[in-house]
C-alpha cells in the first residue's frame, strides 16, 4: 500500500508538472520572443531561445506607438472601477448579511443572474444608453459600463466573507457604544479583508483586461486603454511581430504581478468566504 501510494503520488506530480509546463509554454514563449532582435525574429521565428538580447521592441512600443499613455488609460478606468465596486459592494454585501438575511439569498441569485448573458448580447443595449447620456468616448461611461458587471458579482462574493463574521464581535461593539457605520468599519471590515483583496483583485484584471466595451465605447486614441491599443497593432498593412509580443507581454503583465504578490490573500479569502 505503501508503495502505491508513492508511485501514485508521483504520477500526479508528473501529471500536475506537465499541465504546468504546458499552460505556461505560451507565455515563456511570448517573453522570449519580445526580447530577440529584429533580424532574428525575421529569419528565425521558430528559434525558442534568442541569440541576441534586446529591450528594442519595447522601447518602440512604449516610445514610438505611445503605449505609456494607453497604460495610463487602462490604470486610471480599472482603480476607479475597482475602488468604487468595492466601497459599493461592500456596503451593498453587509447590509444584505445583517440587515436582509431571508432576503439575501434571493437577492444574490437575481445578482448572480447577470453573468448569464454574454456581453455581446448587451453590446447594443449599452452602446445606446451611454449614446443617449451623452458619455461616448469617455472615462466616466466606461467606467460605468464597468460597475454595472462589477457590482453585482462582487456583492455576491463578499455575501459569503461577511457572512464568516461573528455576530458576537459586532453586539459587543455595540454594547461599548459603537454606531452600526463604526461597527461595519472597525470590526466588519478587518475580518473580511482577504475576501476584499481578492474581490478587488477580480474586479481590476477584469476591467483592465476587458476589450469588447472599450472598442465600442472609445474612439479617441488619447483615451484608448491597452487592450484597444494592442487589437490595433493587428490594423497595421504590415504586422510586426516582435511588437505585438512585447506590448502583449506589457498588457499581461500587471495580472502576473498583481497574482504573485498576493496570491497568498486571495486564496485565504476564497477559502474563507467558502466556508458558508
Amino acid at each position: 500500500m505503501v508503495g502505491r501510494n508513492k508511485l501514485s503520488t508521483a504520477l500526479t506530480y508528473v501529471y500536475l508538472t506537465i499541465l504546468a509546463i504546458v499552460s505556461v509554454f505560451p507565455l515563456i514563449w511570448i517573453a522570449l520572443s519580445s526580447i530577440k532582435s529584429s533580424g532574428e525574429m525575421a529569419n528565425y521565428p521558430l528559434s525558442f531561445f534568442p541569440k541576441e538580447v534586446t529591450f528594442e521592441y519595447y522601447t518602440r512600443v512604449l516610445n514610438d506607438l505611445s503605449f505609456t499613455v494607453n497604460i495610463k488609460n487602462s490604470l486610471l478606468v480599472s482603480f476607479s472601477a475597482t475602488v468604487i465596486t468595492i466601497v459599493v459592494s461592500s456596503l451593498g454585501a453587509y447590509g444584505i448579511v445583517r440587515f436582509f438575511p431571508k432576503a439575501g439569498k434571493k437577492m444574490t441569485k437575481v445578482l448572480i443572474t447577470t453573468y448569464m448573458f454574454p456581453p455581446i448580447l448587451l453590446a447594443v443595449p449599452y452602446s445606446i444608453i451611454i449614446v443617449s447620456i451623452g458619455l461616448v468616448n469617455t472615462w466616466t461611461g466606461l467606467v460605468i459600463t464597468y460597475l454595472s458587471f462589477s457590482i453585482p458579482y462582487a456583492i455576491w462574493m463578499l455575501i459569503g466573507f461577511f457572512q464568516t463574521v461573528p455576530i458576537e464581535i459586532e453586539e459587543a461593539a455595540k454594547v461599548d457604544g459603537a454606531g452600526k457605520m463604526r461597527t461595519f468599519l472597525q470590526v466588519a471590515l478587518p475580518v473580511v479583508a482577504p475576501g476584499m483583496v481578492a474581490t478587488a483583485i477580480y474586479t481590476f484584471i477584469n476591467t483592465w483586461n476587458e476589450f469588447l466595451f472599450a472598442l465600442l465605447l472609445i474612439n479617441s486614441s488619447e483615451k484608448m486603454p491597452i487592450s484597444v491599443a494592442l487589437y490595433s497593432l493587428t490594423g497595421s498593412e504590415i504586422l510586426d511581430w516582435g511588437e505585438m509580443m512585447a506590448a502583449s507581454m506589457i498588457v499581461i503583465l500587471p495580472s502576473i504581478i498583481f497574482f504573485m504578490i498576493i496570491q497568498n490573500k486571495i486564496a485565504g479569502g476564497l477559502s474563507d468566504g467558502s466556508v458558508k
